[in-house]
């Protein structure tokens, strides 16, 4: 028997399940690399020295999250010569180049398809399978904490924060969700996806991102009134000679693929004109299905040669792009409203695809869904509104994907 040696660090609720299922698929991983994989440490606030597991590894799996120590022990391993798995979102996004460099230059592995999308194989097909496709949108719902809120506040017609009060009762939320409910997760994951399919140097903030925690169980209301659904929406696509990447809040008509994505699974479309569209779909969270995923990085780092992402190139990052809009004014009901409202959309260029009025006096309300225009316009528009004498509130914005798709007979 030839041993393969994995020093594992963090023995979190991931680390724990990746632990066990080494184990238990140990036999299998010999039959069918030759190799049988072992244990040669565990590093815990309380457990291990680094020094000492790094010693006696051929391959270093970083379950620790968080961007330090995670980077250091990363490119401590890279430097050692050993091949390194990592579910680590946040330091891909913000010092993938260079980690990217190091194991390019020290000529190991680097596998990280557990970083998205849970179990979801969203890197490997993007990076191996379409590797030779010119890829012009990657978009999807890669938060499975925020699909399993927004799910249920559908459903039941709960407010945000009950809804987030079951998910962290189910473990799906941490007990401090603010990285997933405010979009910044979301925006790490959209970076690395970003990266790969364009092979521009992406950051993390170079993503716009905003995230759910301004939703209302009334806009969730109104978008059954308008047929829509609302979901936690990463894009990275082509535009005008460079790059928008962006994740938003967006309603989507029924015949979008991602509108039927629910709970706390996640979903990845890839357009390329050499493949039309797909869509991979799956559990986007959880111990068992994320270390699966780890589990699958190991053993193909078992297996030369190493694949990694090929130098990056500058491309333009664009960020005025057209969108749909859904629009949320709170009115006092007087002759003429609708019509100022109107007018100052159509000033800014913005044209009005349907509206819903509800309410009477002082409770009446605008729900208004735009036909496609420059953000920019539209946002001045709604500064405009803003400032009416017969708002009561702020004006609430979303974004409405008008996308539909139909299977082909």
């Amino acid at each position: 028997m030839t041993s393969f040696n994995v020093g594992l660090l963090g023995h979190g609720t991931v680390g724990s399940a990746f632990h066990t299922l080494l184990e238990e698929r140990a036999d299998s991983i010999e039959f069918s690399t030759g190799m049988r994989p072992e244990l040669s440490g565990v590093l815990t606030r309380s457990r291990g020295e680094f020094s000492d597991i790094l010693e006696r590894s051929d391959l270093v799996v970083e379950l620790i999250g968080g961007v330090d120590p995670a980077r250091e022990y990363i490119l401590a391993a890279i430097g050692a010569g050993k091949h390194v798995v990592t579910a680590n979102k946040q330091v891909l996004s913000q010092h993938g180049e260079e980690i990217y460099e190091a194991a390019r230059q020290a000529g190991v592995q680097l596998r990280f398809e557990a970083a998205v999308g849970g179990v979801v194989p969203c890197i490997r097909v993007i990076h191996e399978t379409l590797a030779a496709a010119h890829i012009d949108r990657v978009h999807g719902i890669v938060n499975g904490t925020t699909n399993f809120i927004l799910t249920r506040m559908t459903e039941t017609g709960a407010s945000y924060e009950d809804a987030l009060a079951e998910a962290q009762q189910l473990g799906y939320a941490e007990a401090d969700p603010t990285d997933d409910v405010n979009g910044k997760d979301a925006a790490a994951k959209m970076a690395i996806l970003a990266r790969l399919a364009f092979r521009a140097p992406v950051h993390l903030d170079d993503v716009q991102y905003e995230g759910i925690t301004h939703v209302t169980a009334e806009d969730i209301e109104y978008a059954k009134d308008l047929g829509l659904s609302l979901k936690l929406i990463g894009t990275a696509d082509r535009r005008n000679g460079g790059i928008s990447v962006r994740v938003h809040p967006a309603f989507l008509y029924p015949g979008h693929p991602l509108a039927a994505v629910n709970g706390p699974f996640n979903a990845v479309t890839v357009e390329s004109p050499a493949i039309t569209e797909i869509t991979l779909s799956g559990p986007g969270a959880g111990g068992p299905q994320t270390a699966s995923a780890v589990l699958g990085d190991v053993i193909s780092a078992m297996i030369p040669p190493p694949t990694l992402p090929p130098p990056a190139t500058d491309i333009p990052l664009v960020r005025d792009i057209e969108s749909a809009f859904y629009l949320y004014v709170e009115v006092a009901d007087r002759p003429g409203v609708l019509a100022r409202v109107a007018e100052i959309l159509g000033l800014q260029g913005v044209s009005i695809k349907s509206v819903v009025q509800k309410g009477l006096g002082e409770d009446a309300r605008l729900v208004m869904v735009t036909h496609p225009v420059l953000e920019s316009r539209f946002r001045a528009a709604v500064e405009l509104i803003g400032g009416l004498d017969f708002l009561r509130s702020r004006p609430r914005v979303l974004r409405v994907i008008e996308e539909q798709f139909e299977v082909p007979a």
